[in-house]
C-alpha cells in the first residue's frame, strides 16, 4: 500500500504502561482531556493528557473488560465483561455499583441513545438498558452468533450492529425495530462499524481485513471494499472534524483514510513508528484531536495527529 497524503504527519506522543494485561476498549473520561482504558486484568484506568505518565485506577472487576461507555455527569462508568455481565460503576459511591449478568459469553459494545445504553453480546443478542434505572428494558435475538460491533446515528435514528455471522444490522433506535439486514456484508465476521459525522456513510470492518463503505442514504448500497489490512479490523474511529477515519488491525498497525475519498492517507507500523507489537485493539479520538490506541502488548499510545 502507498501512503497518499504527505501532508498528513503523525507523531508519537508518548506510551502508557499499567495495565497487567491486553488492553481491549477505551472511552471518553470524565472531562474532554481525560479518557478511561479496561483492559484483561480487570481494571478500569482514568488517564489525563495534563500528565500522561501516570493513571488512575477508578475500578476492579473479577473479568475481562471487553467495552466501556462513560457517563461523567453522573459519575458513572459502564464496563462490559467476557462472561456477558454488565457492571454499572458508581465512582463516589462504590456500595451503589453492581454487576447485572445479562448476555451469553463476552459483552462487545456499548452505545448510548438518549436516555438508554445498548449493548451486544457473545451470544447474538442486543439488549437496551434504562441509564436511570440500569436494569434492562428490552431485549432482542439478532443472530445465533456474536454481535460485535455497535454504532448510532442520531439524526437518522438508527443503530448498527455487526455480527459474526457476516451481516449488518440496521434498526430503528427507539423501537428497535429491524429495518435492513445487509447480508454477507464481509467475508466474516464484522467486528466495528461507525458513522460518518454527517451519518450518510457508514464504514465497517471485519475479520476478511476489509474496510467497507455504505451509502446509508441510498437504502445502505455498497460504495468501496478494499484491503486495509493484513489481519482483522478489529476498530474504527472518526476525527472529531469527521474528515479522518482511522483503522486498527490485528496486524499491529494502524492507519488513516480520507472519510470522503475513502484512500488511504498514512499508515502506523512497529518498527518505522514505534507501533504496538500486538494487535491494535482499540482506538478513540479525543476532541482535540489527539488518537489513543490500545494493544494486546498491554500498553496504550497517544498520537498526535496533524
Amino acid at each position: 500500500m502507498s501512503y497518499l497524503c504527505p501532508m498528513l504527519t503523525v507523531k508519537k506522543i508518548t506510551q502508557l504502561t499499567g495495565h497487567n494485561a491486553s488492553v481491549f476498549a477505551l472511552a471518553q473520561g470524565s472531562t474532554d482531556r481525560r479518557f478511561i482504558s479496561g483492559s484483561g486484568d480487570g481494571w478500569v484506568v482514568e488517564w489525563t493528557l495534563d500528565d500522561r505518565e501516570y493513571g488512575k485506577l477508578i475500578a476492579k472487576t473479577d473479568s475481562n473488560i471487553y467495552a466501556l461507555h462513560s457517563l461523567p455527569d453522573s459519575g458513572r462508568v459502564v464496563a462490559g465483561n467476557m462472561h456477558g455481565g454488565v457492571h454499572w460503576v458508581h465512582l463516589e459511591e462504590e456500595e451503589r455499583t453492581k454487576n447485572v449478568q445479562n448476555h451469553e459469553k463476552g459483552v462487545f459494545a456499548l452505545q448510548q441513545v438518549g436516555d438508554f445504553l445498548y449493548s451486544t453480546g457473545g451470544g447474538g443478542m442486543l439488549t437496551k438498558w434504562s441509564l436511570e434505572k440500569e436494569r434492562t428494558v428490552e431485549s432482542l435475538q439478532l443472530s445465533n452468533q456474536s454481535l460485535r460491533g455497535l454504532a448510532y446515528a442520531e439524526k437518522r435514528g438508527e443503530i448498527a450492529v455487526g455480527a459474526s455471522d457476516n451481516s449488518i444490522y440496521i434498526l430503528e433506535a427507539e423501537s428497535m425495530e429491524i429495518k435492513q439486514k445487509i447480508e454477507t456484508a464481509h467475508d466474516n465476521s464484522v467486528f466495528a462499524v461507525r458513522y460518518s459525522a454527517d451519518e450518510k456513510l457508514l464504514y465497517s470492518g471485519g475479520r476478511d481485513a476489509n474496510l467497507k463503505v455504505w451509502n446509508a442514504a441510498d437504502n445502505y448500497r455498497n460504495l468501496s471494499a478494499q484491503n486495509a489490512h493484513w489481519y482483522t479490523v478489529n476498530t474504527i474511529s472518526l476525527h472529531p472534524e469527521g474528515h479522518i477515519i482511522a483503522t486498527g488491525s490485528r496486524d499491529k498497525t494502524i492507519r488513516f483514510w480520507d472519510a470522503r475519498t475513502f484512500k488511504l492517507l498514512k499508515g502506523l507500523d512497529t518498527i518505522r513508528d514505534g507501533c504496538h507489537v500486538n494487535s491494535v485493539n482499540a482506538l478513540l479520538w479525543l476532541p482535540d484531536g489527539t488518537l489513543v490506541s490500545g494493544s494486546d502488548d498491554r500498553s496504550l499510545i497517544l498520537w498526535e495527529v496533524r
